[in-house]
């Protein structure tokens, strides 16, 4: 009796070793590439974004017109030139 139950843990056991060495998950595999494509691109962008902020030079901005700076004026109370 201890012989048969023996044998049957035995052939369960191999059955298990079997299955778990037949090979990776396809779906774990496709994962992985799209995973690994993806953590490649954002470090990639990153790098990239990291050199031009050193390389190219800072933007210009654009110069206030006349009218706005008399409006600008007025609104603090400060009389503008030639009024």
């Amino acid at each position: 009796m201890e012989d048969e139950f023996a044998g049957q843990n035995f052939e369960s056991t191999g059955n298990v070793i079997k299955d778990e060495a037949a090979g990776f998950n396809p779906g774990l595999i496709v994962l992985l590439l799209v995973g690994g494509l993806l953590l490649i691109f954002i470090v990639g962008n990153y790098v990239l974004y990291y050199q031009a902020q050193k390389t190219l030079p800072p933007k210009k901005k654009k110069p206030v017109s006349k009218k706005k700076m008399k409006r600008e004026r007025l609104k603090q109370g400060v009389s503008a030139p030639g009024e």
